[in-house]
């Protein structure tokens, strides 16, 4: 029998497989996946994740939360780390480790954040591109970074994501705008400004992705992009969509293109690219 909550976090290792580990630290990175997001990423029958993320929570590594629907009956269970999955990532980075009220909070934050919606659709468009690569070996989610990793690396910029996706021998870095429609798009376009800076500095010119909710938004967006001469590549498409697919629409363009066809430059070799080490080798 698998050891109860309270057991010792040595005590649990022994059933801690590499999948699992992979799920700790994508949570612990990405803070909440559905049972549905975790399921396309990382197992093949739907019945055998509910039943893994079941044993790890027994476990005490994850915890979850779910709401009511308007209507009647529930909403998926959104997955997070629990106390010992806290204990265990933070030995593992080096972290002090937390008491059980810190990681209780953690998850009561978490589950009254109203920005969860946006943050699990961010989530849910690398998602996307991982079940992708799943199904095609040529192609490759190379990087995934949250909004706070891609904040702490490149300063100035508050991204919703940042990733590097490869198909065969080309690599295309991109940032991404996830776009719930609660903002004013003049206020979506604004935002722009920051990634010009960051070109200016020397930093990668990548194309910034808004990843929109209605085709109507979007041909709204365009229209505002139309009007704008920047510096910076800007592609558009709606939620439910494949992201690696064609279904990109660059600012004025006619045509849709796939993820790996779009601009891409990863900058130069200066002290804030984090693309690049100290030898000016990049890195991904």
């Amino acid at each position: 029998m698998p050891p109860s909550r309270s057991a010792g976090l040595l005590s649990i290792y022994p059933h801690i497989t590499g999948r699992d580990r992979l799920l700790l630290q994508l949570l612990d990175d990405h803070r909440v996946l559905t049972t549905d997001q975790i399921h396309r990423m990382l197992f093949h029958a739907r019945r055998t994740c509910q039943l893994r993320l079941g044993e790890l929570a027994a476990l005490g590594l994850l915890d979850r939360f779910r709401f009511a629907r308007a209507g009647g009956g529930s909403h998926p269970w959104h997955w997070t780390l629990g106390h010992q999955g806290h204990r265990f990532q933070a030995a593992a980075h080096h972290r002090p480790e937390p008491t059980v009220r810190v990681s209780r909070q953690t998850v009561h934050r978490l589950s009254a954040n109203p920005h969860l919606t946006h943050l699990l659709t961010a989530n849910e468009f690398f998602v996307r591109l991982t079940a992708h690569a799943r199904q095609h070996p040529e192609e490759r989610l190379d990087r995934w970074w949250s909004e706070t990793i891609t904040t702490k690396q490149y300063r100035t910029i508050t991204a919703d994501g940042h990733g590097l996706w490869s198909v065969a021998d080309i690599t295309v870095g991109f940032f991404l705008e996830a776009d719930t429609g609660s903002e004013p798009l003049g206020r979506v376009v604004a935002k722009l400004d920051r990634y010009a800076q960051l070109i200016r500095r020397g930093g990668p010119r990548y194309p910034v992705l808004f990843w929109l909710g209605s085709e109507h938004r979007e041909a709204h967006l365009h229209q505002l992009l139309r009007s704008r001469h920047g510096a910076v590549p800007v592609a558009t498409a709606t939620h439910p969509t494949d992201p690696a697919e064609a279904v990109w629409l660059p600012v004025g363009a006619t045509g849709r293109v796939r993820l790996a066809e779009l601009p891409s430059d990863h900058g130069q070799p200066v002290a804030d690219n984090p693309n690049y080490d100290d030898d000016g080798i990049f890195v991904l």
